[in-house]
């Protein structure tokens, strides 16, 4: 049973820090919190898909609502400016990661070895 909770912790620990990442980027976009601190409230969570955004529109105005059961109980609400500013923020953190990863000087592509086909342009790969 301990190695069960051993090894059950890590991931645990690593969704709750990205979950709580993401919470951060929706409050630094524009969203309100919205703590399901009532019976009402809860049963309405409930009813909403967990950790999705979901669109909604009266009239001219569109919210968006992402719900979050098991981590807060509560509900992230933002306008179309908070949503496209959360998004934005996502693919500029996506970029620098990527950045990041060929940046790294320590890569080598050698020690790949050589792929693609006989025949292809590539076939020795980078730096054959």
């Amino acid at each position: 049973m301990a190695a069960c909770v051993a090894t059950a912790t890590p991931y645990y620990a690593h969704a709750q820090q990205v979950t709580s990442r993401m919470e951060d980027r929706l409050v630094a976009a524009g969203f309100e919190v919205k703590p399901a601190n009532t019976p009402d409230r809860q049963d309405m969570l409930s009813r909403l898909p967990p950790r999705k955004f979901v669109r909604r529109v009266q009239g001219d105005d569109v919210a968006y609502v992402y719900a979050d059961p098991k981590n807060c109980a509560c509900l992230f609400i933002g306008t179309q400016d908070a949503y496209g500013a959360y998004r934005r923020q996502e693919q500029a953190e996506r970029l620098a990661d990527e950045e990041q990863a060929y940046a790294d000087a320590r890569w080598d592509w050698a020690a790949w070895g050589p792929w693609g086909r006989p025949w292809s342009r590539f076939r020795f790969g980078y730096g054959w």
